[in-house]
């Protein structure tokens, strides 16, 4: 029975820790890892998460075992928390149990999109905020030119594992330093919009939503972690633009 019960608690650990590692929110790590543990026949699961560590406890037949993970950021991938979520519902309508359910979340492997198509999205989604926000079509392909290199940039870096802080400051002065070249040489009629729009990848949208959505259902420890961490990559894109603006002489929309 006490073989049992490490076997599960593996399981759910390792499912919180995959979950917590690619952007899951803290109620849906909690969630899900409780349903998993009361699927496997456990009595109780009890959850406590931190920025980059989880400790879980569960409960059969009035023993407790508590192990602890750590949790580092292997970045955003909502394919491997709809794929634990599949294994949890299978497990929930008897369909695996804890052995098969555990090989199967140990065979999720985190899918990426083509690096070019990414490359060739994100040109296009920050050249059509620079049309939205009254660019012509010069300024359209300038965004389009500085945001697809930045990117590339921000690939290169990520792909060497390099801090994430360090990503977004040079990403950032690459794209501010390539769309400053458009008010520089005057092209399209608001060159200045390429300045503003190329840097819109570099938004931490993401972990804002989810360091809001955590202190609002009481994860106010994982909440204030998330929003430390966006706000600090919002200050090393700052402090990239900020210096290629110095490097250039131009100010662009804060002129």
């Amino acid at each position: 029975m006490a073989s049992k019960q490490r076997a599960i608690s593996r399981l759910v650990a390792q499912s919180g820790q995959m979950l917590l590692a690619h952007g899951a929110e803290s109620t849906l790590v909690g969630d899900i890892m409780r349903r998993i543990g009361i699927a496997c026949g456990v009595d109780e699961v009890e959850v406590a998460l931190s920025a980059n560590a989880l400790v879980v406890t569960t409960m059969m037949d009035d023993h407790c075992i508590t192990t602890t993970r750590s949790c580092a950021d292997r970045g955003l991938n909502m394919q491997v928390i709809t794929d634990i979520q599949r294994v949890c519902i299978m497990m929930e309508k008897g369909i695996l149990d804890y052995g098969l359910a555990y090989r199967k979340i140990q065979n999720i492997s985190p899918e990426r999109y083509n690096r070019w198509l990414v490359v060739i999205m994100i040109g296009f989604s920050c050249a059509s905020f620079s049309r939205l926000a009254g660019g012509d079509w010069q300024v359209f392909m300038m965004t389009f030119i500085a945001s697809a290199c930045g990117m590339i940039v921000r690939q290169e870096i990520g792909h060497r594992h390099f801090n994430p802080l360090l990503n977004f400051a040079i990403t950032a002065f690459v794209t501010t330093t390539i769309s400053a070249q458009a008010v520089l040489y005057n092209i399209g009629g608001q060159p200045t919009i390429v300045m503003a729009s190329s840097v819109l990848m570099l938004v931490p949208g993401f972990p804002l939503i989810n360091s809001v959505a955590d202190m609002l259902k009481g994860h106010i420890n994982m909440g204030l972690a998330r929003f430390t961490m966006a706000s600090l990559l919002t200050l090393a894109t700052s402090l990239g633009i900020v210096a290629a603006m110095s490097l250039s002489g131009v100010w662009g929309w804060v002129s």
